[in-house]
């Protein structure tokens, strides 16, 4: 068959459908209801490259798909929006009948022209996001978008930007890797994303706005909690660009939101080096965000210095603007200088009763290398074949701690 859209609504249920090398132009559309599922699956990684002058895949009417291995961007400049949207429109959006148990796996998805990489949106439920890289989006939008969803997972996924390594310019304007919220408010059957996952992933390379996180939890300043039950644990957060950013981690308008073993470690030029905390427009007051486990090492000694005269900062955290919070037991590190601290703030280290100051020891965050993907040699920029080997290779370069150190 010439096309994936004309192959996945032909085979049986538990199929696999090998894709050749080669390029791809036009929407794929995945659709069709799989008990067992069916795995879409390039037959040598990222050499089947799928292109389009807008969106490139959708899943709006899928159950049980896995698409795997493939290189996904859009065509070039001017290309319309979203490079993958997942949303439910089986029926009424988020209803008992909906697009679930969707994965993408094993994927370098890059360079969109407009808007995000990934939207998963619309009452969609059971979507894993596994072991692939994600680079490069467009304007005020983010690598990932999970809107008004249910019971997703980000996982060992490698997320960072090089406009320039894609011979584009960096605006410094755009948003975050990861927002998880709810826009939609009550037009689907969800309100507020529910049971949201980001676990042991890599963010690096900050090129985006000022105003901007790795992770952001809410953003649209509704009257309800824009997501719940959240789970951020054992990602590797790293400050190797001299770009500013908002904080590594944000959350406006959220419930139930656990901070956990995740490691923040190098310059990372900042308003915040661990967190905000606030509300925006309508807002509820957070409630309930648990920060434990966590290690922030500033080695340079400029812990939420903006690089542009402002003063060490280690968290945003009007006290209005969250119910209740606990710090527990996490490492932290300013190279010897003192933590910066703020009784104008809701959170500070000295509310960690189990806190531990001192040097993690850490690697320094120098000599970085993009894991870009670079098709002329088959390979990622750091000599890596498969993207496993890239996220482990910057795991063991950064994340380790040497023996004796306060980790």
């Amino acid at each position: 068959w010439a096309t994936i859209s004309y192959a996945i609504q032909r085979v049986p249920d538990g199929s696999t459908i090998l894709v050749r090398p080669g390029t791809y132009t036009g929407r794929v559309d995945l659709r069709g209801r799989f008990a067992s599922g069916v795995v879409v699956r390039a037959e040598v990684p990222y050499q089947a490259r799928l292109r389009n002058h807008g969106t490139v895949v959708t899943c709006f009417y899928g159950q049980g798909i896995t698409l795997q291995g493939f290189d996904v961007a859009h065509d070039g400049p001017g290309a319309g929006a979203l490079v993958i949207q997942i949303q439910d429109l089986l029926g009424e959006p988020g209803g008992d009948d909906r697009v679930s148990r969707i994965v993408l796996r094993d994927n370098v998805l890059h360079d969109s022209f407009d808007n995000d990489i990934l939207k998963i949106n619309n009452g969609a439920s059971q979507v894993t996001v596994v072991g692939n890289v994600f680079y490069n989006q467009s304007g005020t939008d983010e690598h990932v978008d999970v809107n008004s969803v249910t019971d997703v997972v980000l996982q060992d996924n490698v997320f960072f930007n090089d406009f320039a390594g894609s011979a584009r310019t960096n605006g410094n304007d755009t948003s975050h890797y990861v927002v998880i919220k709810d826009s939609n408010g009550a037009d689907d059957t969800n309100l507020g994303s529910e049971r949201i996952t980001v676990r042991r992933n890599v963010f690096l390379n900050w090129e985006g706005s000022d105003g901007s996180y790795f992770v952001l939890v809410g953003e649209d300043g509704n009257p309800f909690f824009e997501a719940r039950d959240v789970l951020v644990e054992s990602n590797l957060f790293l400050g190797n660009a001299a770009n500013v950013q908002r904080a590594p981690f944000g959350v406006k308008g959220g419930r139930d939101v656990t901070f956990r073993n995740n490691t923040v470690s190098g310059d990372l030029p900042s308003f915040a080096y661990a967190m905000r905390l606030n509300r925006e427009g309508s807002n509820l007051a957070n409630a309930n965000v648990v920060v434990a486990n966590n290690v922030w090492s500033d080695a340079t000694g400029t812990m939420g210095a903006d690089g542009r005269g402002s003063g060490d900062d280690f968290s945003d955290t009007p006290p209005a603007d969250t119910s209740s919070f606990l710090l527990w037991s996490n490492v932290y590190w300013n190279g010897g200088a003192a933590i910066p601290t703020s009784a104008a703030e809701l959170v500070n280290p000295e509310d960690d009763a189990a806190r531990t100051i001192g040097d993690p020891l850490l690697p320094a965050v120098t000599g970085v290398v993009l894991p870009r993907w670079v098709p002329a040699t088959g390979q990622f920029a750091d000599g890596s074949k498969r993207i496993r080997r890239a996220f482990r290779r910057l795991v063991k370069r950064f994340a380790v701690p040497a023996a004796g150190g306060a980790a």
